[in-house]
């Protein structure tokens, strides 16, 4: 039997991936850090890096020493690393079900936009909680894939209405663990966290124009670029013209924003 993989996203192309989801991880990342609360922490732990949104926005407070990253795509660990200027920023390759680090090594432990692709997220929960020391943060932010995400919601049920093949793949994606409210939390709680707290952020995702919202998908990076590029070319251009018929929705081409929301708990590690 083949290993279960450390993480069901699909990461191919960093540049890609940049265009497809980082951009907004950045502008996620800030909201994350201060929900977070992460207080007078030196040393502060992203879990699934990916090409360091959180990380950098991280490396923005002087008062860390140590900022690490660990990830298991090797391509974003390479290009994280080709962009990490700042000597205290340390990025690693690895499962984050079993962490190269020892225990409590880091005074907080943050995880954005990963754990609905990790197999096991209690697993990793409790990896976070074993390298973070008693009394430290540890937070997570997961998008609502549901009802969070306007206009992937528009992808997949155009996707769902033009090939019955997508209809499981779209109701899979819908009710992945830890997009739901309350899914983090319980997780956080049968790792053994305590004083649990969740919540929502919210950003607006912009788009210059159609090309801007489907380049990135035509890319093939993520969830919905590997099943675009699975598809006949012919296939693609229905779905393309489909996808832009609902973007304009009978207007101009042009900018559109969407609001998009993230799922977001915080939890303390035990003092004994």
């Amino acid at each position: 039997m083949a290993a279960e993989p450390v993480s069901r996203f699909n990461a191919r192309n960093a540049a890609e991936y940049e265009r497809s989801m980082g951009r907004w991880s950045r502008r996620m990342a800030p909201l994350l850090v201060a929900f977070a609360d992460i207080g007078a922490a030196a040393s502060v732990l992203d879990v699934g890096c990916g090409t360091g949104s959180l990380l950098f926005e991280l490396a923005k407070n002087p008062a860390l020493t140590r900022i690490a990253g660990i990830d298991a795509a090797d391509v974003y660990v390479a290009a994280t690393t080709a962009k990490a200027e700042d000597a205290r920023i340390d990025v690693r390759h690895g499962d984050a079900a079993a962490m190269p680090y020892g225990a409590g090594e880091f005074d907080a432990a943050l995880s954005q936009l990963v754990l609905q692709f990790v197999p096991d997220p209690v697993q990793v929960f409790r990896e976070m909680r074993r390298v973070t020391k008693p009394g430290g943060v540890v937070a997570a932010a997961v998008w609502n894939s549901y009802g969070g995400m306007p206009h992937q919601r528009m992808f997949w049920d155009i996707a769902a209405i033009l090939d019955k093949a997508a209809v499981p793949i779209r109701n899979n994606t819908w009710v992945r663990p830890m997009t739901r409210r309350g899914d983090l939390s319980t997780a956080m709680a049968q790792a053994g966290l305590v004083d649990v707290v969740e919540s929502a952020l919210t950003i607006w995702m912009d788009f210059a124009d159609f090309d801007d919202f489907w380049q990135p998908i035509a890319g093939g990076e993520g969830t919905l670029g590997k099943y675009a590029l699975g598809l006949s070319a012919m296939e693609q251009d229905r779905l393309r013209d489909a996808l832009r018929d609902s973007y304009c929705a009978g207007q101009p081409d042009g900018e559109r924003s969407f609001a998009c929301t993230a799922q977001v708990a915080r939890a303390m590690i035990p003092l004994s």
